[in-house]
């Protein structure tokens, strides 16, 4: 607190408390919230778990946000987060993506499928006529 003085007249008068705003417990409240955030944002991320074999090639650059059709380890498939029955994934591709062919999909497998799998599904999908099936796979750690 601040106090005012008056030294005129030779009377002293009591102190008078300044009003003031104490930003103490402002400052707090925002670094509990930026903490809060930090901690929250990678939980965020949307996808279904799949540990993916690595790959030399490069990188895909592209601003259109595509289709995500995920392999898990046990052989269940997932049109982005939802899991899908084989048969009805063309359905349901078609009615996302309005029947546009030139739609970019990705395939994403985990690295303990069977070759065979992945390729029941990419083939599933190519013969829809999606022209632009991708199979994602994870870069080396050494490797940019």
């Amino acid at each position: 607190m601040a106090m005012h003085l008056n030294n005129g007249g030779g009377r002293r008068r009591a102190y008078q408390p300044m009003s003031e705003i104490n930003v103490t417990p402002f400052v707090d409240v925002m670094l509990v919230l930026l903490v809060s955030f930090m901690v929250t944002a990678p939980l965020l991320a949307v996808g279904v778990p799949v540990d993916i074999p690595e790959s030399k090639a490069q990188n895909i650059s592209r601003p259109d946000k595509p289709l995500v059709v995920s392999i898990r380890a046990n052989g269940d498939v997932y049109l982005q987060e939802t899991k899908i029955e084989l048969a009805s994934l063309v359905a349901k591709l078609r009615a996302i993506t309005n029947n546009k062919r030139g739609t970019r999909i990705y395939v994403r497998g985990d690295k303990a499928v069977a070759y065979g799998r992945i390729m029941q599904v990419m083939g599933t999908v190519s013969s829809a006529g999606f022209r632009k099936v991708t199979l994602l796979a994870k870069l080396p750690d050494g490797g940019r």
